[in-house]
């Protein structure tokens, strides 16, 4: 399969409004050439609306449309060297697996597509399919014929609308992988839009958080699950434990905080928010950062891992991991994850535990934001 070069994505002061309501305030973003990129974010967000903009399928308010640094803002889409990939696929049932790969060639009046269309069969692996009807193939399958129909007309950058949407949580996951090894082939710029947080995190290169209309945060993947910059993002992508905690002492590479009676160190560079002596910051760390111990083996927690005292509430176990519900006198109520290598038959709901982690593992946020922000990401419209 001979890669083709991908096109850069960029927006100029984009917003769209209908009426009173703004579905995307202004912003700039830029998707560079080669990249999959997710715009990730619960239900009305924006991020649809973002994605049918570069598509062409919706007029932005204000602001400018460039690919391959060429405005298209005033272009309708079929002008545009972008192809879209919706959720329903789309596909003709009356058509074979080769015709329906086939169309956009045949329609563009090109008479041999033989050698074209076979290379797009090899790279979704659906050749030995080719005179299948789309009602003879599984979810995945016709996932796959639509992509190959998206990228048989070499589009700069290809738009994937909710793609894996429809598909069962195994299949959704297998074709993640699948998305991915077929854009690093075709070297193809791909823009994913998806509410789905493990799926944007598994695919992207590069992912913006958007909230409101607005782009919360932006970054690599790994960048945002570890350094969330918002409570937002520390609760959209996975779970956080945000415990309120007042500033004892600033000024070093430790901030020394206090949560209830207990003492806990957050690193100064891990603190997203301005803080002084005696304000309040939210002090994050996450469920799978965080080891129990049973109250009775306290004196073999390491020294200088911050800690907190609580009692389990709940267990549930997982498979591969217990995850802990626990309820802390100095920081509420707080998930803990446990792989299951080696589990404490005392770990069971009503004992005392001590919760202990690095204290390189804490971030800190601005404690005037919302605690439950992004802790709801709801269905996917917008």
């Amino acid at each position: 399969m001979t890669q083709t070069s991908g096109g850069d994505v960029r927006l100029s002061g984009i917003s769209k409004t209908y009426g009173s309501f703004t579905a995307v305030h202004p912003l700039d973003l830029t998707v560079p050439a080669g990249s999959f990129f997710a715009l990730l974010g619960a239900s009305g967000c924006g991020k649809t609306t973002t994605l049918r903009m570069i598509a062409g399928l919706e007029d932005p308010s204000t602001g400018t449309v460039e690919l391959d640094g060429k405005d298209v803002t005033a272009l309708p889409p079929y002008k545009r060297p972008v192809n879209t990939v919706f959720q329903n696929y789309a596909l003709f049932p009356h058509l074979d697996i080769y015709e329906n790969i086939a169309f956009g060639l045949r329609r563009r009046g090109i008479k041999s597509v033989k050698k074209q269309v076979e290379e797009m069969l090899d790279l979704v692996e659906l050749g030995p399919m080719a005179r299948r009807k789309p009602q003879q193939l599984s979810g995945g399958q016709q996932q796959r014929v639509a992509v190959a129909r998206a990228l048989i007309n070499h589009p700069r950058v290809l738009l994937l609308d909710e793609p894996l949407g429809a598909l069962d949580l195994k299949l959704r996951r297998q074709m993640q992988l699948e998305l991915k090894r077929i854009q690093t082939e075709v070297g193809i710029t791909f823009v994913h839009v998806t509410h789905d947080q493990e799926e944007a995190l598994t695919m992207a290169d590069t992912v913006a958080v958007m909230n409101g209309g607005r782009v919360e945060q932006l970054g690599a993947p790994a960048d945002l699950y570890e350094n969330p910059a918002t409570t937002f993002v520390a609760n959209f992508l996975g779970t956080s434990n945000l415990i309120e905690a007042e500033v004892v002492a600033a000024g070093g590479d430790d901030l020394l905080l206090t949560a209830g009676e207990t003492k806990l160190r957050l690193p100064a560079g891990r603190c997203r928010t301005t803080v002084r002596t005696g304000g309040k910051v939210l002090a994050g760390v996450r469920p799978e950062k965080i080891s129990l111990a049973h109250a009775d083996d306290a004196g073999g927690v390491a020294e200088g891992r911050n800690r907190l005292t609580g009692r389990i509430r709940d267990a549930g176990f997982l498979g591969v991991s217990t995850q802990y519900v626990i309820e802390s006198p100095g920081a509420g109520r707080l998930a803990v994850y446990e792989q299951n290598v080696e589990r404490d038959p005392r770990l069971v709901p009503g004992a005392e535990v001590i919760l202990h982690w690095s204290p390189a593992h804490t971030f800190g946020l601005d404690a005037a934001q919302d605690i439950e922000a992004g802790a709801d990401t709801g269905e996917e419209a917008a």
